[in-house]
């Protein structure tokens, strides 16, 4: 082989190996971003389980190519089918994480390797952020937070305090701890987050003053404000089984100032913590409902119109029952329909459309209220930790309470003018809607930018 021939053979060599990396990477830059969905953290509550239809409703409406991937905590109580049926598209990988680090099941492995991005879906206190860490620290690939609380005050154990606080205490102690209260692997993964969306200022600001280095730390609401599902057929035909005419009822919620989860879990155990726990709840119930029952009296009287006791969470089907329908009046009881049973967001969210406004203890039945356009209050007790802030920051400053600062008078009062202004009502939920919208745009654009890095 002469000179001439050996250069045009290895140049021709050359030219196929760029056009098969080419061809390589082509193909790679072709193919849709793929999101691994941390979330889904449990399902005893209606909405742990509407995080992620929200978070997934959102990302394919303004990213509509992505391929997205769920990486479940738990998907009982028809979980699993919501989404199943709600997104045809969604790929599922269980699993959890080895003593390794790494995923101990092969469809979790390969969705961390194909993965372009990992989204922590929203929820209190960075759920399962040592699978972020993990997760950043084997891949190196971008970490990203969708809407979570970070509460450094209220709750057990540590400097924290059971009996929690007003938001305004909260905000006040959690900016004067000091820069260095983060945990080291909180720190280093919201140092490294390219991302990191809190869903409430409170939230933000704290982490803000903890000097946490995400090029991005904002006010990004709750991802349950992104979820469409309805189930009509199924909402629909209970209120006609129940009597409930549209408009003229209204759906109000229970909650206990914390969550019995030794006993409406399976494997659930006893801990001394639950011993202050169950001290605080038996002190504190009957003067949250009978708040809630004064309000209740007043409508029934006043209006004529009937009330849904539901719940959000399973152990409160039979305490909506026990603390705001029996010691009613006969009176008004007769005005007053128990759902006694459990259900799924799709179904809240078609029976809270048609009510004529939602009042609840809970944080989330509120947010799929507004979804579906309805006046709707949060009661919010001491030891429910900052995201209540939440309603004050998307513009519902009017329909939130400290339980507390609040007497039964006053929520009748404010449902009152709901009630004989119903336009006005809901135009403020257009208002709400139209400002979360803006932020939930501006949460998925900053996805979509993550996944090009």
């Amino acid at each position: 082989m002469n000179r001439r021939q050996f250069l045009a053979s290895t140049t021709a060599a050359a030219f196929a190996v760029c056009a098969t990396r080419s061809s390589l990477f082509g193909a790679a830059a072709g193919r849709p971003k793929r999101i691994l969905l941390r979330s889904s953290w449990q399902s005893v509550n209606i909405g742990d389980i509407g995080h992620t239809p929200g978070a997934l409703s959102l990302l394919w409406k303004y990213f509509p190519e992505a391929e997205i991937t769920l990486w479940p905590g738990e998907l009982g109580h028809g979980a699993r089918e919501l989404l199943t049926n709600g997104y045809p598209k969604l790929k599922i990988a269980e699993g959890s994480l080895g003593a390794d680090g790494k995923p101990n099941k092969p469809a979790l492995a390969q969705a961390w390797e194909e993965a372009d991005l990992y989204l922590s879906g929203s929820g209190s206190g960075f759920p399962a952020a040592n699978h972020a860490v993990a997760f950043q620290k084997a891949t190196g690939k971008p970490v990203g937070v969708f809407g979570v609380s970070n509460d450094p005050i209220s709750g057990i154990g540590g400097n924290r305090d059971p009996e929690g606080g007003t938001l305004k205490s909260i905000r006040e102690r959690a900016l004067a701890l000091p820069p260095t209260h983060l945990s080291a692997d909180l720190r280093f993964i919201m140092d490294r987050a390219a991302f990191f969306f809190c869903r409430d200022t409170i939230t933000r600001d704290y982490l803000k003053a903890q000097g946490v280095k995400s090029p991005i730390v904002e006010f990004g609401p709750d991802a349950q404000l992104g979820m469409h599902l309805r189930d009509d057929a199924k909402g629909y035909a209970y209120l006609k089984s129940a009597g409930l005419e549209e408009g003229k009822f209204i759906c109000v919620i229970p909650r206990l100032r914390y969550t019995p989860y030794y006993r409406i879990r399976t494997n659930g155990k006893r801990t001394p913590d639950d011993d202050v726990k169950d001290a605080i709840n038996n002190r504190t119930t009957k003067q949250d409902h009978d708040k809630l029952r004064e309000m209740i009296v007043s409508y029934v009287r006043a209006t004529g119109n009937k009330v849904m006791a539901c719940a959000e969470m399973t152990y409160q089907v039979q305490m909506a029952k026990d603390e705001l329908v029996d010691p009613l009046p006969a009176d008004v009881k007769k005005n007053i329909v128990w759902r006694d049973t459990y259900w799924l967001p799709d179904e809240a969210a078609s029976v809270y459309s048609k009510a004529q406004a939602v009042i609840s203890v809970e944080c989330h039945s509120p947010l799929i209220a507004l979804h579906s356009g309805t006046p709707t209050f949060y009661v919010r007790q001491p030891t429910d930790t900052c995201k209540g802030q939440m309603y004050r920051d998307i513009g519902a400053d009017d329909w939130f309470f400290e339980v507390d600062e609040t007497s039964g008078a006053q929520l009748w009062s404010r449902l009152e003018a709901i009630h004989q202004n119903p336009a006005a009502a809901k135009a403020k939920v257009k208002s709400i809607m139209a400002f979360v919208e803006q932020r939930q745009k501006r949460m998925v654009d900053a996805v979509r930018e993550a996944c090009r890095a």
